[in-house]
């Protein structure tokens, strides 16, 4: 199967929803639904089989800055006590290159004194091989309902097991090998591909070199820009064509970024001109290399579908009231400003992993150009949007 869907809905139909994978803890609505049937069962797992999205259950800590008034779960479940929030599983490839772990931070830990500090700031980190082995062992405890801690020699097999594992687009249907013509794609030369934390920053510049943000962030098809579409190329030519088209874009079309909390309220600017590369800075991976959680919208009341639940927030303060399918990073810092942020994604073999956002909200990848486009009024063309597909199926 070509994504997580296809995969769990072969996997449901084989075994009739009885496989590991569907359990109450964490693949089903409800940790009380009706599993008793094989139609039960379907019922059960639906957010698993149509999103591919598990259900993580946190509740609103003690001292956070709001309050839970109002839990609309279509699953009769969630509670100020546990929220339902259901997300899609990240990646656990191309770990090389995250600064931060889990779409809401929870497993990233903050570590004064470290080495892995956001320059003009208090904020320090620990190694993300560290957050790598606390993950594994709460992942054991919690989703696999494990009675006792893993030992560190697990722990640490696990994460240089991990930590080995590079995933990326070998071979286009129509351009073909993606490392022909001396492009740059594939997993080989992803695991070559240099990283550190505060690589290319965007907002201080390079960590280590000094050098200013270079917003051209990706090359893996630099020399690919030699093609151009016409009618007397043959259709790889093209295709590549398209592509290189697609990272031009990506480093380079203007985004006015505005209403985006982590970024327009931290730095007090209303609007800050951008391109994709602001958020996604790390050289030829996509990611953010520092940890930089961000609201843009995805979990906004107007997004909500019906399967999703919908939890009515209130400022303990100002009595200020947001409405969300998801309050995101806000569950583990209490902190109002928080709600509805969350960390993007490496992007290398994006194609191989629909649906996407956090919440699996956009079924393929012209969702998500549509989404960005539309959100920040970015102006793309249909061609233009086609190329920017091609380079993201590329990567």
């Amino acid at each position: 199967m070509d994504n997580y869907t296809g995969w769990c809905k072969k996997t449901f139909e084989a075994t009739d929803g009885l496989d590991p994978l569907f359990r109450l803890v964490d693949g089903a609505n409800s940790p009380l639904s009706d599993v008793t049937t094989t139609e039960k069962r379907r019922e059960a797992y639906s957010m698993l089989l149509e999103k591919a999205n598990i259900r993580v259950g946190i509740g609103i800590p003690v001292d956070a800055e709001f309050t839970l008034i109002e839990a609309d779960d279509p699953y009769g479940f969630a509670s100020e006590t546990e929220l339902s929030l259901f997300r899609r599983p990240m990646p656990t490839t191309n770990l090389k290159f995250l600064s931060a772990v889990m779409w809401d931070g929870r497993e990233t830990t903050l570590l004064p004194g470290s080495t892995d500090c956001i320059q003009g700031t208090t904020l320090c980190f620990s190694p993300v091989s560290f957050d790598l082995s606390t993950q594994a062992n709460h992942a054991t405890l919690g989703h696999a309902e494990a009675l006792q801690d893993l030992t560190e020699e697990q722990r640490a097999e696990i994460v240089a097991f991990e930590s080995g594992l590079f995933t990326a687009q070998i071979h286009d249907n129509n351009a073909g090998n993606l490392a022909a013509s001396g492009a740059l794609g594939g997993p080989k030369e992803l695991n070559h591909q240099n990283y550190y934390f505060g690589i290319n920053d965007t907002l201080v510049g390079d960590y280590q070199t000094n050098k200013p943000f270079n917003p051209v962030v990706m090359s893996l098809y630099d020399s690919w820009y030699k093609f151009k579409t016409n009618k007397s190329a043959d259709s790889a030519k093209n295709a590549r064509a398209a592509i290189a088209r697609g990272q031009a874009l990506f480093n380079t079309k203007q985004i006015i970024i505005s209403g985006v909390k982590g970024i327009n309220d931290d730095l007090n600017v209303p609007v800050l001109p951008g391109t994709c590369t602001t958020c996604h800075n790390t050289p030829n991976s996509g990611n953010h290399s520092t940890p930089m959680p961000l609201d843009i919208g995805i979990a906004d009341e107007s997004r909500r579908t019906p399967d999703m639940p919908l939890y009515t927030l209130q400022n303990k303060t100002t009595n200020e009231i947001i409405k969300t399918t998801d309050p995101g990073r806000a569950l583990i810092t209490g902190k109002w400003k928080d709600i509805g942020r969350f960390k993007g994604p490496i992007l290398r073999s994006v194609a191989s992993r629909p649906p996407y956002f956090h919440d699996g909200s956009a079924a393929d990848l012209n969702a998500v150009v549509n989404f960005y486009n539309e959100r920040f009024n970015i102006g793309l063309n249909e061609s233009e949007k086609a190329d920017l597909v091609s380079f993201l199926a590329a990567l």
